[in-house]
């Protein structure tokens, strides 16, 4: 199945290497690279928050572009924007060393890939992308996100509303408890079904000279019951935010 599902995705990029004229696309650098502080609440007993700095991609180049934690390829145009191909960076795994976990086997992170469109319509874009996990979840999951644009004093703020769904497999890796575990450790065993959380979120765009901007975000997930009923769940809501000095090209 991942050898599938790669062989597909580079088909689709190869397919299209030879595009008509008509679709031209800018061999340069456009948008924002800088450094960013990440910081994601822990919602797993025991687990602190998740706190990293890492590079801050905002940028297209050609048909490749950075969208903060989602890197893809513009494969074919579709409606207002294109047909993407897409891989995403995340942190959702947690070890499980630790007294509070003990007898639970280690989550490693996902290794999503999937496709993807991002629609700039005239009254506002829309993110729709869905992506399967090549890691050891095997899981897949799918998101819808509505994001407006408006600037007050200089300043652009993006709010979102964002929905995604989370396939059984993805989370009975991260939130099951499987029947040897459950003897091995102090948790009942549990079987979490598929997902729907729901989102909120906001962008902030402060132009500081130039070229240099302070890039602000701060997501609030509602969880599922699926999730928040597994016995190694202590919170409903996942929150996210980040911080984010760049240089805009």
């Amino acid at each position: 199945m991942k050898q599938a599902a790669w062989l597909f995705l580079l088909l689709l990029m190869w397919g299209d290497m030879h595009a008509s004229a008509s679709e031209m696309f800018d061999a340069r650098l456009q948008g924002d690279i800088g450094l960013a502080g990440y910081s994601t609440r822990a919602i797993v007993e025991g687990t602190q928050d998740d706190l990293s700095v890492l590079p801050y991609l905002d940028f297209t180049y050609d048909r490749f572009f950075a969208r903060v934690d989602t890197f893809g390829y513009k494969a074919k145009q579709l409606g207002y924007g294109y047909l993407e191909v897409i891989a995403r960076f995340n942190q959702d795994g947690f070890r499980t060393d630790i007294p509070a976990l003990s007898g639970l086997s280690t989550r490693q992170s996902s290794l999503p890939v999937g496709l993807g469109t991002l629609q700039v319509t005239p009254l506002g874009g829309v993110f729709f992308n869905v992506f399967h996990d090549i890691n050891k979840s095997g899981g897949n999951w799918a998101e819808l996100i509505y994001g407006a644009k408006f600037t007050a004093s200089g300043v652009v703020f993006y709010p979102m509303l964002g929905v995604d769904y989370q396939s059984a497999d993805y989370t009975g890796y991260y939130y099951g408890v499987s029947e040897q575990e459950a003897i091995s450790s102090r948790f009942a065993s549990y079987v979490p079904a598929s997902a729907v959380n729901v989102f909120i979120g906001l962008i902030v765009d402060v132009g500081l000279s130039r070229n240099w901007h302070l890039n602000a975000y701060v997501r609030h997930k509602r969880l599922d019951d699926s999730i928040y009923l597994s016995p190694i769940v202590t919170r409903r809501y996942l929150d996210t935010v980040y911080l984010a000095l760049s240089y805009r090209y």
